[in-house]
């Protein structure tokens, strides 16, 4: 049986494993799922339509699954989507979505420092951190392995790649690529290359993602053109096509290297 301080609230319709812990003065709202290994802790609260994973930790004062900051939005049914070992710290927000049967959903074994804040809509892949104060509006997408740093600020509709990294204090309103570094306001600054070393890339592996970038960012052609140069003449990995594909597919356009040009 779940253990539950006596000055907790805990709704009767919620459900809870048998090992999860709720801390004093928590609130755990209807229509919530609660997996094993699960920590609510002091003053923690979990909304309605909140479904937790396993082995997550939720500290004081963070606000899990409530309603969206979307005026359109009147209280309908809508959920918050949680997988497994994400660490939700002190002042961590995350709300459901903003329409009736949409979700916000938030992978496995990411890390939520103290006040960021993930708004409606938004879809979080694995292993991702955001740092103090790291703000993302409505439906953004981050993929898997990203560093959101501290008073970073996306706008609604980003998409940010696979293994990019937001320098502290940067925002964007495009989208980022993959292995991409985001300095100032929509600068793709550099490959993260920090990041991709910590996470196991080869020497050869972070070459031919050197040159696609060059060749995207410095080259001085526009972007339609060096996406084609890319597809007809240049060295196509996995993470090339990755990058290309990214790109390809942005609705908002991505950001740019300081100096280069754009179609």
């Amino acid at each position: 049986m779940a253990t539950i301080h006596p000055s907790a609230f805990v709704d009767p319709g919620a459900r809870l494993a048998e090992d999860v812990q709720v801390g004093a003065q928590a609130f755990v709202d209807a229509d919530v799922v609660i997996g094993q290994g699960s920590r609510i802790m002091p003053g923690a609260h979990i909304g309605r339509w909140t479904t937790l994973g396993n082995n997550n930790l939720v500290y004081p004062g963070a606000v899990i699954g409530h309603d969206p900051q979307d005026l359109g939005y009147h209280g309908e049914e809508a959920y918050t989507i949680i997988g497994d070992g994400n660490v939700m710290r002190e002042g961590f927000t995350v709300h459901r979505g903003n329409r009736p049967g949409t979700r916000t959903v938030i992978g496995n074994n990411n890390y939520f420092m103290v006040n960021s804040h993930v708004a409606h809509n938004c879809v979080i892949g694995n292993h991702v951190i955001l740092v103090n104060g790291a703000l993302l509006a409505g439906h953004v997408e981050v993929g898997n392995r990203v560093i959101i740093s501290g008073n970073c600020q996306v706008h609604q509709f980003v998409r940010i790649g696979d293994f990019a990294m937001m320098r502290g204090g940067s925002n964007t309103s495009k989208d980022i690529p993959p292995y991409c570094l985001n300095d100032g306001t929509n600068w793709i600054r550099a490959l993260n290359l920090v990041g991709l070393k910590r996470n196991g890339f080869s020497e050869e592996r972070i070459r031919t993602v050197k040159e696609a970038f060059k060749i995207i960012f410095r080259s001085g052609f526009g972007l339609g053109k060096a996406l084609n140069y890319l597809e007809q003449d240049g060295e196509i990995t996995d993470d090339v096509a990755r990058m290309v594909e990214f790109i390809k597919t942005s609705k908002r356009g991505i950001g740019s290297g300081r100096g280069s040009t754009r179609d």
